[in-house]
C-alpha cells in the first residue's frame, strides 16, 4: 500500500513539474522550416480571405439573410477559429526555430480546437436538417426554421461544443503524465497527450472517447438519413431544372461533410500498420488545416447567388475606394 501511494505521489509530481510541451517539428533544416512557414502562411491567408469574404457578404447582403446562409456564416466563423487556434503558433515556431508551447498554452489550444471542431460538426448536422426541411418540407420551411429557431440551433451547437471541449480538456489535463513532455504532433492534441499519461490513468478518457465516438456516429447517421430523404424527394421533382437547383444547394454541404468526416476518421481509425511519422503529419494537416481553407471555395463554386453578392460587394468597395 505504501509503495502504491508513493508511486501515485511520484506520478503527480512528474505531471505537476511539466511547465511546457515540445511539439513535433515539420523539418529539421532551416530552409524547410521557412518553407513550412510560407506554405502555412499562404493557406492561412487564403482561409482568412475566403471565410472573411463569406462572412462579410452574408452580413451585408439582406438577400442572403436566410437560414442556409446564416448557418454558412457561423460555419465560416468556426473554420476561422479552428485554424487560428493551431496555425499561427505552428508558423511562429517554424519562423523562430523553436518547438515549445507552455502547459497553459497547450491546454488552451486543446480546449479551443476541440470546441471549434466539435461545434463545426454539430453545425454541419444542423445544416443537413436545414436542407432536408427546404427540399422535403418546403411549405413548413418558414415555420420550422424561423429566425428564432435558427439562433437556438446555432447556440445549441456552440453550447454543446463548449461543454464537450471543457469536459475533454479538464479530464485530459487532470491525468498524471509520466512519459515525458514530447507531443508527437505539430499542435496539442488529446490522443497525443494521452500517450504521455501513465499506463493505468487514461481509463476515464477512454470512456469519454467512446461516448464521443457514439455521439459523432449518431450525428453521422442523422446526416445520412437526411440525405437519403433529400435524394428521394429530388428524384421525384418532375423538371430537370428543379432537380439541378435542388442538387446545387445540397452538393456543397455534402462535399464539406465528406471531406470533414473522411479525413478525421482516417486519421483516428486507420490501422496501426499504416502509421508512420510522415504519414501522420500529412494526415493531420489534411483534417485540421485543409478543410477550413477550402470550404469557402466549395460553397462558392456552385452557389451563383453567393458569387453574385460577393462580386457586387467587391465592386461597390472598389468604387468607393
Amino acid at each position: 500500500m505504501f509503495s502504491a501511494s508513493y508511486a501515485q505521489r511520484q506520478q503527480m509530481s512528474n505531471s505537476s513539474s511539466i511547465t511546457q510541451f515540445i511539439l513535433l517539428a515539420f523539418a529539421d533544416t532551416r530552409e524547410l522550416q521557412l518553407l513550412h512557414f510560407w506554405l502555412f502562411l499562404g493557406i492561412y491567408l487564403a482561409a482568412l480571405l475566403g471565410n472573411g469574404l463569406i462572412i462579410t457578404t452574408i452580413t451585408c447582403d439582406h438577400h442572403l439573410h436566410t437560414p442556409m446562409y446564416f448557418f454558412l456564416l457561423i460555419l465560416s466563423i468556426l473554420d476561422l477559429g479552428s485554424m487560428s487556434t493551431i496555425v499561427p503558433k505552428s508558423m511562429a515556431n517554424s519562423l523562430r526555430d523553436i518547438r515549445a508551447i507552455s502547459y497553459t498554452g497547450c491546454a488552451s489550444q486543446v480546449f479551443l480546437y476541440v470546441f471549434f471542431i466539435s461545434a463545426d460538426y454539430f453545425l454541419l448536422t444542423i445544416m443537413s436538417y436545414d436542407r432536408y426541411v427546404a427540399i422535403c418540407k418546403p411549405l413548413h420551411y418558414g415555420t420550422l426554421l424561423g429566425s428564432r429557431a435558427c439562433v437556438h440551433m446555432a447556440a445549441a451547437a456552440w453550447g454543446a461544443g463548449f461543454l464537450y471541449a471543457l469536459l475533454h480538456t479538464a479530464n485530459t489535463f487532470s491525468l498524471p503524465l509520466c512519459q515525458g513532455n514530447a507531443v508527437d504532433q505539430f499542435f496539442c492534441e488529446i490522443p497525443q497527450i494521452l500517450k504521455l499519461s501513465c499506463s493505468q490513468s487514461y481509463i476515464r478518457e477512454a470512456g469519454l472517447s467512446v461516448f464521443a465516438v457514439c455521439l459523432a456516429f449518431g450525428c453521422f447517421v442523422f446526416i445520412v438519413v437526411s440525405y437519403v430523404q433529400i435524394f428521394r424527394a429530388v428524384l421525384r421533382i418532375p423538371s430537370e431544372q428543379g432537380r439541378h437547383k435542388a442538387f446545387s444547394t445540397c452538393l456543397p454541404h455534402l462535399v464539406v461533410v465528406s471531406l470533414f468526416v473522411s479525413t478525421a476518421w482516417f486519421a483516428y481509425l486507420k490501422p496501426p500498420s499504416m502509421s508512420s511519422p510522415s504519414l501522420d503529419l500529412v494526415v493531420s494537416v489534411l483534417y485540421s488545416v485543409v478543410p477550413p481553407a477550402v470550404n469557402p471555395l466549395i460553397y462558392s463554386l456552385r452557389n451563383q447567388q453567393l458569387k453574385d453578392a460577393a462580386r457586387e460587394l467587391m465592386t461597390g468597395f472598389f468604387r468607393q475606394g
